[in-house]
């Protein structure tokens, strides 16, 4: 096979697939003497500047490559098919960074950071989304699970790797997760991330029950009690030299 075929294939393939692919599924369409893996990677190098200057482009996330469109183009797609803003509420949000940035985490070290009680509902719709899941077990009485984040939540922020998550110096961390989730892309087929669907209808119950965690708070000091957390957790994350953390992160890139 000459080298534009083989470009035409993996071109095809890649714009067919419902899904990212990883390598060893794009090694499938050729024989080893046609294409080894290293011709394989630099064949999809090409690939991406073919299509510079376009508006799809071919990206490498968490489980494999990709065609999706670019940001810039959303606006107009959204006009095709308009859906409802996405409805994450600051707890959700503040949940889901924790787990990010300071995974594992168990959901007493959660409540420790934002100062109330994790409701169950948001921790099951983090779950069903396929954005969290159980790594582990602490070691400690109870034996508390330990939450991190999952390649699916990767994919649907356009991530390769944690490495790939924004810098959080002086920022929130809730606000930096809320501009990757809000401004998800969508794949090849038009079809948005998982990210830019409305959350489940009992969400406002979730809500409702996060915010009567801290009973002897007014509104306003539970607010300010979760900003400062969250920022005590910025510089945290920072300084965090957590093993557990490192080895994560490791087996996930």
């Amino acid at each position: 096979m000459t080298e534009g075929e083989i470009l035409r294939v993996l071109e095809t393939a890649l714009l067919c697939a419902d899904q990212p692919m990883p390598l060893t599924d794009l090694r499938k369409l050729f024989s080893t003497e046609e294409v080894s893996t290293d011709d394989l990677r630099r064949l999809l190098g090409l690939l991406q500047l073919d299509w510079q200057g376009r508006g799809l482009e071919l990206v490498k996330v968490a489980t494999g490559w990709r065609f999706q469109s670019r940001p810039e183009m959303q606006r107009y797609l959204s006009r095709l098919d308009p859906v409802r803003p996405p409805k994450y509420s600051r707890a959700v949000l503040e949940t889901l960074a924790i787990i990010a940035w300071r995974q594992p985490v168990t959901r007493g070290d959660i409540e420790d950071i934002r100062g109330v009680t994790v409701s169950t509902q948001i921790i099951r719709t983090l779950e069903e989304r396929g954005w969290i899941e159980v790594l582990g077990y602490r070691d400690a009485p109870g034996r508390p699970a330990l939450l991190g984040t999952t390649h699916q939540f990767l994919d649907d922020l356009g991530l390769k790797s944690l490495d790939d998550l924004p810098a959080i110096g002086e920022s929130d961390a809730s606000e930096a997760l809320a501009a990757l989730v809000f401004e998800a892309p969508a794949d090849a087929d038009g079809e948005a991330s998982q990210g830019e669907t409305d959350v489940e209808p009992n969400q406002a119950a979730a809500e409702a029950e996060d915010e009567a965690a801290a009973p002897n708070l007014s509104d306003t000091q539970q607010s300010v009690v979760s900003e400062e957390s969250a920022e005590a957790d910025i510089d945290a994350v920072a300084a965090d030299d957590n093993p557990v953390s490192t080895e994560y992160q490791k087996k996930h890139d």
